[in-house]
């Protein structure tokens, strides 16, 4: 018998559907979701928060672990994206149609060691909200070496990394290796662990996962991490900048792979979500109903990443919005429910030290839904540079967010077409609103 001890971190700003009372909340970030001065640029951060209540009760066996809540379920996602038919709705407590599809692989790119934990605690996941089942053939845990003296080279054998546990790191690779699956079920899950979160070894992991994912026949890459610009490939040991920031950038050139990136939880823009190379995921918010459960509308999430980078030239795939973004690379590319105030139910057994639910937000939410969405959808290039060059040619496959703003002062504002909070527009498949 599965016994999970019954602590939710999540948090309610109205009241819910099962009568509960209304508990206003703070949003917690982990520590691996802290830049911290010394990083030097040459150290990557998560990009995740989390709602922090704890009601009592014992989890339900399926379903959200505790109803009333409207917190998004992978059958919520589905139906407000459009992936199922938008019944009841797409109230999370109710809807179950889980997204269908996928093939070929998706790597995860994160740092330290979750392996312990994570097939585990997704079976858990999966069982819950009856998401198709892994096995040993469709989800693999890789340890990737010490990173090289050039990005994306490695060194030495791969040994297995540090701990993740209670770092948030841990958290990161649960909501991660969960949503990238229950996006796309049928697609081969690589976890691909760094053995820290410099971009020394992070790039070293991502030539891992790229690797693999080109092997399979194709497919894409998340990475939910980043970092303030400019960034660069130093030295782990003294955060010494060797290489500049776009000396990275062809890591991300592995035919046949598409990488995504997130954008950031605050303004501004980060590393590595600004790269030409790279796939930028921005941040909504999923409006709900609060008294019937029911989706109402997407928005921006004020506290989104994006804007022109500081570094990064324009490419030519936006010189179509060349008016808004000027001479500089802008982001993000696309966008999906990052708010933690409207956030997904994550299953973690270890960032506490004991097994509990999560209610987690931010762009690393987007990154792996946006990853694996494209995957289900057959969504597959010869390169990240010409998947963004079909979306900015034709932006077909997106739902255009109109309402709301982001960035610094919330001086960005959604607009008709592209714009710094939510770029193109998140996800919309056959039917959507």
């Amino acid at each position: 018998m599965r016994i999970v001890l019954a602590v939710v971190l999540i948090g309610v700003c109205a009241m819910i559907a099962s009568g509960q009372t209304a508990v206003s909340t703070a949003i917690t970030v982990p520590r691996s979701s802290m830049a911290h001065p010394g990083d030097g640029g040459v150290r990557a951060h998560t990009n995740l928060r989390y709602l922090a209540v704890r009601p009592s009760g014992t989890p339900q066996t399926s379903g959200p672990p505790f109803p009333g809540y409207f917190y998004e379920t992978p059958a919520s996602l589905a139906c407000i994206y459009g992936f199922q038919p938008a019944l009841a709705g797409c109230n999370s407590n109710i809807v179950t149609a889980n997204p269908i599809g996928g093939s070929r692989a998706i790597g995860i790119v994160d740092a330290y060691d979750y392996s312990a934990a994570a097939v585990s605690d997704l079976t858990v996941f999966v069982t819950q909200f009856g998401v198709e089942p892994i096995t040993p053939s469709s989800f693999q845990v890789v340890y990737a070496p010490f990173g090289g003296s050039t990005p994306g080279s490695c060194s030495g054998a791969a040994t297995q990394p540090t701990s993740a546990a209670g770092t948030g790191w841990d958290l990161e690779e649960s909501l991660d290796i969960e949503y990238a699956h229950s996006m796309a079920p049928q697609a081969r899950l690589y976890l691909v662990e760094a053995q820290t979160d410099y971009y020394r070894d992070l790039l070293c992991a991502v030539s891992v996962a790229s690797n693999l994912v080109a092997k399979a026949g194709g497919g894409q890459v998340s990475m939910s991490w980043g970092g303030g610009e400019p960034a660069c490939f130093g030295n782990a040991t003294e955060t010494l900048c060797l290489l500049p920031q776009t000396s990275m950038d062809p890591v991300f050139t592995v035919p046949r792979v598409v990488y995504f990136a997130a954008a950031g939880d605050s303004p501004g823009t980060i590393w590595p979500s600004t790269s030409p190379n790279v796939v930028s995921a921005g941040g909504t918010t999923l409006s709900t109903n609060a008294t019937t459960g029911a989706f109402e509308v997407e928005t921006t999430w004020e506290d989104g990443g994006g804007g022109p980078s500081t570094v990064e030239s324009r490419p030519a795939y936006q010189n179509g919005i060349a008016f808004i973004v000027g001479s500089q690379r802008g982001t993000p590319d696309i966008a999906a429910v990052s708010n933690p105030y409207t956030g997904v139910w994550v299953y973690n057994s270890t960032f506490l030290g004991v097994p509990a639910w999560f209610i987690v937000g931010g762009t690393s939410v987007s990154t792996p839904v946006n990853a694996g969405i494209r995957n289900a959808e057959g969504s597959f290039a010869a390169s990240s540079y010409a998947w963004l060059s079909e979306l900015y040619a034709d932006p077909i496959a997106v739902k255009d967010i109109t309402l709301g703003n982001c960035g610094l002062y919330i001086g960005y504002f959604a607009r008709l077409g592209w714009d710094f909070c939510t770029g193109w527009g998140s996800p919309q498949g056959h039917f959507s609103f």
